[in-house]
C-alpha cells in the first residue's frame, strides 16, 4: 500500500501490508492478528507529521475508518462541557464544530492539519496552546498486547510535543474539556488563525513545523540565521516563506527530505552550537524517530 499519498509531503515509499479500522470487529481481529504476527506497526493518521523512507516500511500499517471522525458534545458540568471526538476527526473540524455550538477553548487546532489521535500522540499545539490545554483522556487500542482500555491524562505523561504513547497504539477517541464562549467570537479568532498562516506559512507538499523549538528561541529563527533559507537537496527544500518548513517537490524523494533535514541540523549546529530535534515522525530510515 503506497503511503506517501497518506502522507501531506505526498512522498515515500509503501507499507508491506495495510489495514482499515472500520468496526468493532475490526479492532478485535486486527489486535489478535498483531499480536500473532510479531511484525512492526505504523500507525496513520492524516500524515500530517509521517515521512516514509522511499524504501517504504517492512510491516502493517493500520488507519481509522470513517467511523472514527465522530464529533460528539456530551454532558456540561461546572467544569465545563465534554466533547468526544473520535481518534480520526480532523483537527480543523473539531475546532469549527465546537465553536459553532459555543464552546471555547479548542480554537488554535484550525491551523493543524491533522488528526485527534496523532494530535494527543504528540501533544500537538499552536497559537498559545495546545492538547494537554483541554484533554480529559483517551481510549486506546494496544497492538501489541491486544487491549483496548481508556486512559487518563494524567496517564500520558504529555510535553512539549510528546506523549507515553507508543507507536502501536491507536487513539480511538479523546474526551477534551471544553468551556462555555461566544460563537461568533470563536469564528472570528478562527478566521484569523486561518489569515495568519496563510500569510506566514507555505502552502503546498510539507508536514508543517520541522524541527521543535529549543528553549528560549526559534527552530525557524536558527534555520533563517544559518541560512538556510531556500537551501535544496534534491527534490526538497527550505520554504523561503518560513525557514521551519520543508517542501516536497511533485514525485520528489523522501530521502531528499530526509537528507535536507540532516544538513540543515548540521548547519545550525555549526552556526549556532544548537541541535535541532525533527518534530516529524521519520520511518523506515536507518534511524528512525518516534
Amino acid at each position: 500500500m503506497p503511503l506517501g499519498p497518506l502522507t501531506t509531503y505526498r512522498v515515500g515509499g509503501a507499507a508491506a501490508l495495510f489495514v482499515s479500522l472500520e468496526t468493532d470487529e475490526d479492532l478485535e481481529a486486527t489486535a489478535t492478528a498483531m499480536v500473532a504476527s510479531g511484525l512492526p506497526v505504523l500507525v496513520v493518521g492524516r500524515g500530517s507529521n509521517l515521512l516514509v523512507a522511499d524504501a517504504g516500511f517492512p510491516g502493517i500499517a493500520v488507519q481509522l475508518g470513517e467511523r472514527w471522525s465522530q464529533v460528539e458534545v456530551g454532558d456540561t458540568t461546572v467544569e465545563g462541557t465534554v466533547v468526544h471526538a473520535g481518534g480520526a476527526a480532523s483537527l480543523p473540524v473539531v475546532a469549527r464544530r465546537t465553536a459553532e455550538v459555543g464552546l471555547t477553548g479548542f480554537e488554535w487546532a484550525v491551523g493543524v492539519p491533522g488528526s485527534v489521535g496523532g494530535a494527543v500522540r504528540m501533544n500537538a499545539g499552536g497559537h498559545g496552546s495546545d492538547v494537554a490545554a483541554s484533554l480529559l483522556g483517551v481510549r486506546v487500542l494496544d497492538l501489541r498486547r491486544g487491549e483496548d482500555e481508556v486512559v487518563p491524562v494524567t496517564d500520558l505523561d504529555l510535553g512539549y510535543r510528546r506523549s507515553s504513547l507508543r507507536s502501536d497504539q491507536v487513539v480511538l477517541r479523546a474526551d477534551l474539556q471544553l468551556h462555555p464562549g461566544d460563537a461568533a467570537q470563536s469564528r472570528a479568532e478562527i478566521a484569523e488563525i486561518v489569515r495568519w498562516r496563510r500569510e506566514h506559512q507555505p502552502g503546498g507538499p510539507n508536514a508543517g513545523s520541522v524541527f521543535t523549538n529549543p528553549e528560549g528561541d526559534s527552530a525557524g529563527r536558527l534555520v533563517e540565521t544559518a541560512g538556510c533559507k531556500g537551501l535544496r537537496v534534491g527534490t526538497a527544500s527550505v520554504s523561503t516563506k518560513h525557514a521551519n518548513f520543508i517542501q516536497a517537490d511533485p514525485g520528489g524523494s523522501a530521502d531528499d527530505v530526509r537528507a535536507l533535514m540532516d544538513e540543515v541540523v548540521r548547519r545550525v549546529a555549526e552556526h549556532a552550537g544548537v541541535v535541532l530535534h525533527p518534530e516529524t515522525r521519520m520511518v523506515g530510515f536507518e534511524e528512525e524517530t518516534r
